[in-house]
């Protein structure tokens, strides 16, 4: 069984956002604008993404 993964690129600054969307960012190994990370696609993760989906934008990666 392969788990898919999906890769989130920060597009926007989390200056002057709740601290809450600043430490989910922070989960996620996003801390500076352009940065990317690769994850898992688990519930958890996608509803970390959902907490900051107007920071961020998403990929599907293929395997």
């Amino acid at each position: 069984m392969s788990n898919s993964k999906i890769k989130i690129k920060q597009i926007a600054s989390p200056i002057g956002r709740q601290s809450d969307q600043k430490k989910t960012l922070i989960g996620l190994n996003l801390n500076k604008i352009d940065r990317t990370s690769i994850l898992e696609d688990t519930p958890s993760v996608r509803g970390m993404v959902n907490k900051v989906k107007h920071l961020v934008s998403i990929i599907k990666v293929a395997d």
